[in-house]
């Protein structure tokens, strides 16, 4: 019999703070389930946009990053191939909300923050194929 080895955990690559689960929480509960898109480029598809599942067809070069609040995350392939060295982190700040995403009108709008893996991290990431 052989020990196993411990399984290495993974570092997210997408993660929420608490004001934007609870967003995510309200959106979900006046919407039904959703998901999150981020797109890249100027205006709204600079900021991460929240949609019903239904209302959104995710592209054969979005990447999945994970979920947060139990929505899935995808980011478009060009912008993760320049994201993919970064935890991405959904906050919630003041403001109005894209066009199109769900919080338009909440008085409050998601918001992109990062910050880069370390060395460990990435390498990890890189040996379980996710960048």
């Amino acid at each position: 019999m052989t020990a196993s080895q411990p399984a290495t955990h993974l570092p997210s690559q997408v993660m929420a703070t608490l004001s934007a689960l609870q967003l995510i929480d309200t959106l979900r509960a006046r919407h039904g389930p959703v998901l999150f898109h981020q797109s890249g480029g100027c205006c709204d598809g600079s900021s991460p946009m929240c949609f019903p599942i239904t209302d959104f067809i995710v592209g054969d070069r979005d990447v999945c990053l994970g979920q947060i609040g139990g929505a899935d995350f995808y980011i478009s392939g060009p912008q993760f191939a320049y994201w993919k060295h970064t935890q991405l982190i959904i906050d919630v700040v003041p403001g109005r909300g894209g066009m199109f995403s769900l919080e338009n009108g909440e008085g409050v709008r998601f918001l992109l923050r990062s910050r880069l893996f370390d060395d460990e991290e990435y390498a990890q990431l890189q040996a379980a194929g996710k960048v």
